[in-house]
């Protein structure tokens, strides 16, 4: 095992930099094409945009003081998992020899009006990351950085389905999504963001080659 995959797979990386993210919508989700990934750190910083979505949305959710309690524990646990993929992403990339994506600037909007919009927003935005993920699998070509990305996967999965719970959702199609997980494209995904981001040609220029 290289120390980059390492890294990955483990989590050793340094301070998550401050800056804000992506935002996302819960479009239709389609396989990832081949045109999409021209190499692994392609792929490692489309997920590093979407990890920026979901590390600055739980910084500034939780900051709103909307949930307290249990449900206030399990989000602060679930921002500081996001950060640190955006902290290992970051690192990976850059000892790939790759130039990680920067944290844009955007507006969460409503999001963070209540309770029930910020868990709803929380629970779109983590099962977007859910099928980011698994349309972007086929394309990595290093199985030890593929295998990493599967554990971050799982994580997505499993704060989809503690947010789903929190929602008071029903299991199937709600806590979570089905019998098989389906991937999101790369397009629909850029798609979505684009009504959240300040500058939303700069951001999918900065991902697309």
């Amino acid at each position: 095992m290289t120390d980059t995959t390492a890294d990955l797979i483990h989590g050793n990386a340094s301070a998550v930099p401050a800056g804000v993210a992506i935002g996302a919508l819960n479009n239709g989700f389609a396989l990832a094409s081949a045109k999409d990934f021209r190499n692994d750190i392609e792929v490692l910083n489309y997920a590093l945009a979407l990890e920026y979505l979901e590390a600055e949305f739980y910084r500034q959710g939780n900051k709103a003081n909307l949930v307290k309690g249990k449900e206030k524990e399990y989000l602060m646990q679930i921002g500081a998992d996001e950060a640190s993929h955006v902290a290992t992403l970051t690192a990976t990339i850059q000892k790939l020899g790759g130039t990680p994506i920067g944290a844009p600037a955007v507006d969460f909007g409503g999001a963070f009006d209540s309770r029930k919009s910020y868990l709803t927003t929380a629970h779109i935005f983590e099962n977007k990351g859910v099928g980011a993920y698994l349309g972007a699998a086929g394309f990595v070509k290093d199985k030890m950085i593929l295998q990493a990305a599967a554990g971050i996967f799982g994580v997505e999965a499993r704060h989809a389905a503690v947010v789903g719970n929190l929602l008071g959702l029903k299991a199937e199609g709600g806590v979570y999504m089905s019998a098989f997980e389906k991937g999101a494209s790369k397009s629909s995904t850029l798609a979505a963001v684009a009504p959240f981001l300040v500058d939303p040609d700069k951001v999918v220029a900065a991902i697309t080659h």
